[in-house]
């Protein structure tokens, strides 16, 4: 392959024309709590459902730090659509990383054509914790059908995805009580809603209760039978961090910017304030330790996977749980500031001219989404574990 053959490097910002067609419906599917289908769309035309898909799949064959800045960017822009696409992103990583041969050939290039857009169905009846899953794949060793019956409290976008990564107990040996992954088409399902969809933020996401009966082949476990929780520390979790923290970052960063703006104007604030400036200091000062600690930890996923190392070690674990806790609080608590410098008309008005109100909805669930609660017993077990202390 000559140099004027070879593929174009993928993106590393999302262009403009597409950020403005996907601001321009935020507030609508905001507030009739509707699924972006017309954004979606834009996304799947323009190539960015492959975007970690290989190359070699017809994918842009992006990095994370690509992942990270493009996250950022479409967040700005309307962050339920940024976290679909994060989240569809998030499995596309678990796929190209755990699954067979035969299944990336299958499933990658109709990814990266656009057609397949990627739900998970990981969330369990008994909680966020990815490995509460009661419901268990069926079928005698020798069958090549099992049968997947599941209930999910939460799957984002799930009534309009073409495709799903489902956690499943057992695998090819129904006796096996470990977690399995297994992919599973549209086709293969039944899919019934069984709760409305009305939250306070993240309303556009579509992320209601589904109930998911139907069969799937054998071959379309992800992973070694039994084996998610491997799937989980080395693409699940890390990428799921990574992505939720540079949508939360985005969005944050993007008021910021807007907020600037408007000071002196539809913000009727002093510049020349001490007390203005202090509170813009520690609003800017929240998401530069955000941003900086979002950069080093995708360094170190990106060199330990370039490198060949394991995911699994407890100084990582510490690494990624950090980020998730440290993004999730920091950009509601600079959000929270914003909205209370710019005051009633501008910061909790849905109409003002920046969306600070439906910024500060959104980013209230950073600490739901997957339980900083849970999280925080989880970093100090694995703190003590690690009596190296090795820091970021």
């Amino acid at each position: 392959m000559t140099e004027a053959d070879s593929p174009a490097p993928p993106p590393t910002v999302a262009p403009a024309s597409l950020t403005e067609l996907i601001g321009r419906h935020a507030r609508d599917v905001d507030r009739e709590a509707r699924f972006p289908i017309e954004s979606l769309a834009a996304l799947r035309t323009n190539g960015y459902m492959g975007y970690l898909v290989p190359t070699e799949y017809g994918g842009m064959g992006g990095s994370l730090h690509g992942l990270v800045s493009i996250a950022k960017d479409l967040s700005g822009a309307c962050m339920s659509t940024a976290l679909i696409w994060a989240m569809h992103c998030q499995q596309v990583d678990c796929l190209v990383r755990h699954a067979s041969s035969d299944l990336k050939a299958e499933v990658l290039p109709r990814i990266a054509s656009g057609e397949i857009y990627l739900a998970s169905v990981t969330t369990g009846t008994g909680g966020s914790h990815l490995m509460s899953v009661d419901e268990t794949l069926t079928g005698a060793p020798d069958e090549e059908i099992l049968a997947l019956g599941r209930t999910a409290p939460v799957v984002t976008g799930g009534e309009y995805a073409d495709a799903f990564l489902v956690t499943m107990r057992g695998g090819a040996d129904p006796s096996d009580q470990g977690v399995s992954l297994v992919y599973a088409t549209r086709a293969d399902l039944t899919i019934r809603r069984i709760g409305d969809w009305n939250p306070l933020g993240m309303r556009a996401t579509a992320s209601g209760a589904l109930r998911l009966d139907g069969t799937v082949r054998r071959d379309r476990l992800v992973g070694q039978p039994g084996g998610f929780r491997e799937i989980s520390y080395d693409s699940m979790i890390p990428l799921g961090h990574l992505a939720w923290s540079a949508c939360w970052l985005g969005a944050a960063q993007k008021a910021l910017f807007g907020l600037l703006q408007q000071i002196g104007t539809t913000v009727p604030v002093d510049r020349s304030s001490p007390l203005v400036q202090e509170r813009i200091a520690r609003i800017r000062v929240d998401l530069e330790l955000v941003h900086a600690y979002l950069e080093r930890t995708c360094n170190e996923i990106e060199s330990l996977r370039e490198r060949g190392r394991s995911l699994n070690r407890p100084d990582l674990h510490i690494h990624v749980n950090t980020l998730k806790l440290a993004a999730s609080e920091l950009t509601f608590r600079a959000v929270d500031r914003m909205v209370q410098l710019a005051g009633l008309s501008v910061g909790y008005s849905a109409d003002a001219p920046i969306p600070l109100e439906r910024v500060f909805r959104d980013l209230r669930s950073a600490a739901l989404n997957y339980s900083n609660d849970r999280l925080w017993t989880a970093t100090g077990i694995l703190s003590l574990v690690d009596r190296s202390v090795r820091l970021l």
